[in-house]
């Protein structure tokens, strides 16, 4: 296999001393809405604001001393961005990241408060891949992708092996797991790191449903994409290879919502529970409220909070 349990949980022991272990919390308005017992996976509490930080540390944490020496490249629209930046900083490294000009202010200020150098690219012309390469080419850095490496799949994965352990604490048999997504390395390792525990499905903007299309398809299929998403994080047009070898065997059916959805969920997040989510950290709060897993025992990752 590509990834293992093992994997994860050697990932675990890596980011131990650096990561937050994020809380699941039962939310009884929301059990009450559904009909079921709803669980949230608060990934807004992470270092950074999102779970980006998992991956990024364990893909940091393995370099040897030569390699961060040398630093790391990055390309993302921010969180994993800041997850990069936050854990070249910890380790030492210098980071540069390759961002798109329409970042919004609080991810790009967030990123280079952790010292990162940033080279701005057009998400619309240009091949965000290519100039990282160059870039590493060029410095002899070691490249952090944001979903589509070993390394960076296994730390999200954490998020799945501490649900699955503190829905154990709760007693609670989870039937679902509802998770944001963009490249698929949040949903592929969670989904591994639950070992079978729950149902995962995923959950992107539409029209940037790379991962539900795939899935349906049983082979990696490209989303239409157009008018961008108000979901800045979540606009992979195509699952990553290696993710996609890992959700095709660990995923149930995706599901994709509107923006509209998203708004929606983003105010419910801040007037009913009293979070701060972002839009692509809401998705699959999103789809909860469109009503997925009705009267399911159900986690519902809030992936984000970088509005």
């Amino acid at each position: 296999m590509i990834l293992t349990l093992a994997d994860v949980e050697a990932a675990a022991r890596h980011i131990k001393p650096y990561a937050v272990r994020t809380p699941l919390v039962e939310s009884p308005v929301l059990s009450a809405r559904t009909g079921g017992r709803v669980f949230l996976k608060l990934e807004t509490l992470q270092r950074t604001g999102s779970f980006k930080f998992r991956g990024a540390c364990n893909a940091v944490a393995q370099l040897s001393p030569e390699r961060l020496r040398a630093g790391v490249v990055a390309f993302s629209s921010g969180n994993h961005a800041q997850g990069v930046a936050a854990a070249a900083a910890l380790f030492g490294a210098p980071a540069l990241i390759v961002m798109p000009r329409d970042v919004p202010a609080a991810k790009l200020e967030g990123t280079r408060s952790f010292g990162a150098e940033i080279v701005f690219y057009d998400r619309r012309t240009e091949d965000r891949e290519a100039i990282a390469a160059r870039l590493c080419a060029e410095r002899g850095a070691s490249l952090i992708k944001p979903f589509d490496q070993a390394e960076v799949i296994a730390g999200q994965g954490t998020v799945g092996l501490e649900i699955a352990e503190d829905a154990a604490r709760f007693g609670v048999q989870l039937e679902t797991v509802l998770v944001p997504c963009s490249g698929g390395g949040l949903a592929s390792g969670a989904a591994v790191g639950l070992s079978g525990s729950a149902a995962v499905r995923t959950v992107e903007p539409e029209n940037f449903d790379g991962m539900r299309r795939s899935l349906a398809a049983g082979r990696r299929v490209a989303a239409p994409g157009g008018e961008l998403s108000l979901a800045d994080a979540l606009m992979a047009p195509i699952p990553g290879e290696i993710v996609f070898e890992i959700a095709r065997d660990h995923l149930g059916p995706g599901l994709a919502v509107s923006d509209e959805a998203l708004c929606r969920a983003v105010a419910y997040a801040a007037g009913t529970l009293k979070l701060v989510v972002e839009p692509g950290g809401a998705a699959a709060l999103a789809a909860l409220l469109e009503g997925a897993a009705q009267g399911q025992s159900v986690a519902v990752v809030l992936s984000g909070a970088n509005a």
